[in-house]
């Protein structure tokens, strides 16, 4: 069967070689884990059930995940294994699975979900992932997805392709928000303030690109407005090529300051509201390290 799940429909059948996702048609992943980093409403007191998918639909040269995302470190797992650990991270208190970078496995990981929702699993589902994604394939989603956690990390284009080899990223990731608002609505949350619903934006501000990040803040503002939370994020951190690679010698460094105050400026001039971190967020003891923890 050709896939066609991510934009790049690059149509190779996963069943007998590896699509540009670098995976075969088979769950790989790295770690199952309570996650207390990702935002307030997600990780609470006791962890966000994440589970880290290998493989990816992007090729950001600068990727914290980079390990799984581009060397493909990981474990095959079966769908019945994947519903098994869903309903242990259950067990150990997760107050939602945390599916990350959930792309390429999107039929296998809905199989998985319908399998412990069977057996028990009560939580809620979240879908976190890079924001570069088929609105045909998030229609597959609907239902089984509780809280959508994107991000929109580029508007320019010529940024997008040369960082994270992702044309039309903006139009895309930005139809991609908008079929999944369309799906949760307005974000919900139980009584001790977890979300329950909704989405989730991220941004993440780079070294040099904070300019790009106003303008990605502007365009979410006035499509959005207060359909979603905003979450801008500071915790960019040197990983990838962009620690060996001459060619990306300027992202070898932390976001300044006023890189990030300046994003922050803009979040505040369309009302945006949500989440932001302090500069001790950029840090490398922040990214866990790819185990097999869980899996």
């Amino acid at each position: 069967m050709k896939c066609e799940l991510c934009p790049r429909m690059c149509g190779v059948d996963r069943s007998e070689k590896r699509g540009f996702c670098g995976m075969g048609d088979k769950i790989t992943a790295a770690k199952a884990m309570l996650h207390l980093w990702e935002e307030p409403c997600l990780s609470g007191e006791s962890g966000s059930g994440a589970v880290f998918f290998s493989g990816c639909v992007m090729k950001c040269v600068f990727c914290q995940n980079y390990d799984i995302s581009s060397e493909n470190i990981g474990r095959e797992v079966s769908e019945e294994r994947l519903a098994e650990i869903f309903l242990e991270l259950q067990e150990k208190g997760a107050l939602n699975i945390d599916l990350v970078n959930p792309t390429h496995f999107v039929p296998q990981i809905l199989r998985s979900i319908e399998t412990a929702r069977k057996r028990g699993l009560s939580v809620p589902i979240v879908y976190n992932s890079g924001g570069y994604e088929r609105v045909e394939t998030l229609r597959m989603l609907d239902g089984a997805v509780d809280v959508y956690l994107p991000d929109v990390k580029y508007f320019s284009d010529e940024l997008a392709q040369r960082l994270s080899s992702a044309p039309n990223y903006f139009d895309t990731a930005m139809n991609a928000v908008a079929e999944m608002v369309r799906q949760t609505g307005t974000p919900r949350f139980d009584e001790n303030g977890m979300m329950t619903g909704g989405v989730i934006v991220r941004h993440l501000v780079l070294p040099w690109q904070y300019r790009d990040s106003i303008d990605v803040i502007k365009r979410i503002g006035e499509r959005f407005g207060g359909e979603i939370l905003f979450s801008l994020m500071s915790q960019y951190t040197p990983f990838g090529r962009v620690k060996t690679e001459p060619a990306f010698e300027r992202m070898n460094r932390r976001v300044t300051t006023f890189e990030y105050r300046k994003a922050l400026e803009a979040v505040y001039a369309v009302g945006l509201e949500g989440y932001t971190q302090e500069k001790s967020s950029a840090a490398e003891e922040y990214t866990p390290s790819f185990d097999f923890e869980g899996i």
